[in-house]
């Protein structure tokens, strides 16, 4: 346990007429409201797109992100519980979201205002949208780290976090808990590079105007290569994970990141098989 750090930071910033404001949400908000927005404002001004495609996006895709994740926690990882207790599923507050679930609501809600909003085809908007969404998610991961909650397994390397106040460690004697691998500085550092490459892409290769789905191919690969291979050092979020990792050798987010790799690859051979120049000809 020489040199693991000690994490003992209170998720709860302070309090409003009962209800705890938390580190999760202020770092959620400033990723999904604030930063991504602002990014993509840039983005609109200099392509000189419509403002109001700005805005119905914004309204768009907070919906996507907030109920998608929230039904991916409920049928991926809780369904039984779920269903027993239904009024539970709109209890955001007490905890549950699934980013897997939060790309497939974002997806669902990105062809809807594709479809009513800009007419153009839903890679046009994905693409676009992909550049902040590294730096969102990264900030969300943060949020995980101040709640003390998906790290990984036990670690001797002098970088483990031991998580005094993690729900699992509940009632253990502090000195008794381990130092574990904190995945979600993992996982956001990923994601930051994720947003790098996305950001280089669109604004330096110029590659949203020049390939049709090669920026959130790339996005899908990475984010989702990355959450692979961090997955298999993180503690299961379920107790029946163990029977899928028995009979698969991989867990739940492992299993689920699987068809958004394959589908990033095939978006960037498509991309760069069909430039854009060459479908006007």
């Amino acid at each position: 346990m020489l040199g693991a750090i000690t994490w003992d930071v209170d998720p709860v910033i302070f309090e409003i007429l009962g209800r705890d404001i938390r580190w999760y949400g202020l770092l959620f908000a400033l990723g999904l409201l604030i930063l991504g927005p602002m990014i993509e404002e840039r983005m609109w001004r200099r392509e000189r797109l419509d403002p109001e495609w700005m805005n119905s996006l914004y309204i768009y895709v907070v919906v996507g992100t907030v109920v998608g994740a929230r039904l991916g926690h409920v049928l991926f990882y809780d369904p039984g519980y779920y269903l027993a207790h239904p009024a539970k599923i709109f209890a955001i507050w007490e905890g549950g979201l699934a980013s897997h679930g939060g790309t497939l609501g974002i997806i669902l809600a990105v062809w809807l205002y594709s479809r009513r909003v800009t007419k153009r085809s839903i890679l046009w908007t994905l693409d676009r949208l992909a550049v902040p969404t590294g730096l969102a998610a990264a900030l969300i991961r943060l949020g995980n780290l101040m709640n003390s909650e998906i790290f990984g397994r036990p670690t001797d390397l002098p970088w483990g976090f031991r998580f005094l106040r993690a729900i699992e460690y509940r009632g253990l004697d502090p000195e008794a808990i381990p130092a574990c691998h904190p995945t979600q500085l993992y996982e956001a550092l990923a994601y930051l590079v994720t947003f790098g490459v996305c950001m280089y892409l669109y604004w330096q290769r110029d590659a949203a105007r020049r390939y049709s789905g090669l920026i959130v191919g790339w996005f899908f690969v990475l984010v989702f290569g990355f959450r692979f291979l961090v997955e298999g050092i993180k503690n299961v979020q379920e107790r029946w994970e163990y029977d899928l990792i028995a009979q698969w050798g991989i867990n739940m987010g492992q299993l689920l990141s699987i068809p958004f790799i394959l589908a990033g690859l095939a978006l960037i051979v498509y991309a760069y098989r069909h430039p854009i120049a060459d479908q006007a000809k």
